[in-house]
């Protein structure tokens, strides 16, 4: 059996970016996230608005940015607004379709992490905090997720609350007064997953090419449940691939110091 041509990092970010549509409004996680979205603005989704938590709409960034403060968001937005107001009158407003976001920890409802690891008090690790995915993750339409998959990060029982996803599962997103679907998808480097429109828990419904269950549940903390129907992400294209590429090449030369034109 011959090695694929893309690696699993790749067949992650494609099969994230495939998730947003064009006429989507997008707020953006830095990251894996980031990556996804604008693979997404590159090839199939040219028009998709993408929002970062600095305030920066429409941005259109040629290389990804190392964070919400990067000049590269603010140059190449349509506008740019005050924090507060991008958190009152266009997130709490109810303008943003998705949020893209990542994670330390996630558990099988997808509640999100990304304060501590171990006690809050005494870390083992003190993680750079929520900004603002908490608000992101109750008051966008829906909520997607990218993030790679070990028993690290994919837990039983994450160590601290920092994103409300559906909590114990079930109805406990409306018991709590949020009227938003919460987090609907979740792309890792080995599969789709998908909230299961009963129990809230998210369920696997495609695998990777060359991905197996036994990868799946080796790498999960909670016992895995898989669709009835299950099917195989298709395989990135060359125009995926070459965007993806490109754009990573680009990010390198222009992060390191060197000039973007030396990248292209």
């Amino acid at each position: 059996m011959s090695e694929p041509d893309f690696t699993p990092d790749e067949m992650m970010t494609i099969a994230a970016a495939r998730a947003l549509k064009n006429t989507d409004v997008c707020f953006v996680g830095i990251g894996a996230p980031s990556a996804a979205c604008n693979i997404a603005r590159l090839t199939h989704a040219p028009d998709v608005t993408l929002i970062y938590e600095s305030g920066t709409i429409g941005t259109a960034p040629s290389v990804l940015p190392l964070s919400i403060g990067d000049g590269e968001l603010s140059d190449t937005a349509v506008t740019t607004v005050s924090v507060p107001e991008m958190f009152r009158y266009w997130l709490q407003g109810g303008r943003v379709t998705v949020g893209f976001l990542g994670a330390a920890q996630i558990d099988r409802f997808g509640n999100i992490n990304t304060t501590v690891i171990g006690d809050y008090d005494s870390p083992k690790t003190r993680l750079p905090g929520g900004g603002g995915a908490p608000e992101i993750a109750s008051s966008c339409g829906e909520i997607f997720i990218t993030l790679k998959q070990s028993k690290r990060s994919m837990v039983e029982k994450i160590d601290f609350f920092t994103s409300f996803g559906h909590g114990e599962g079930g109805d406990h997103r409306k018991r709590l007064g949020l009227t938003t679907k919460g987090p609907t998808l979740m792309i890792t480097d080995l599969a789709v997953w998908k909230a299961d429109p009963e129990t809230a828990e998210f369920t696997v419904v495609s695998l990777h090419p060359g991905v197996s269950r036994d990868m799946v549940q080796e790498t999960c903390g909670w016992t895995v449940r898989f669709a009835d129907e299950l099917s195989e992400t298709a395989h990135p294209t060359e125009i995926e691939l070459t965007t993806l590429r490109d754009l990573r090449a680009r990010t390198k030369a222009a992060h390191s110091g060197a000039s973007k034109g030396d990248a292209a």
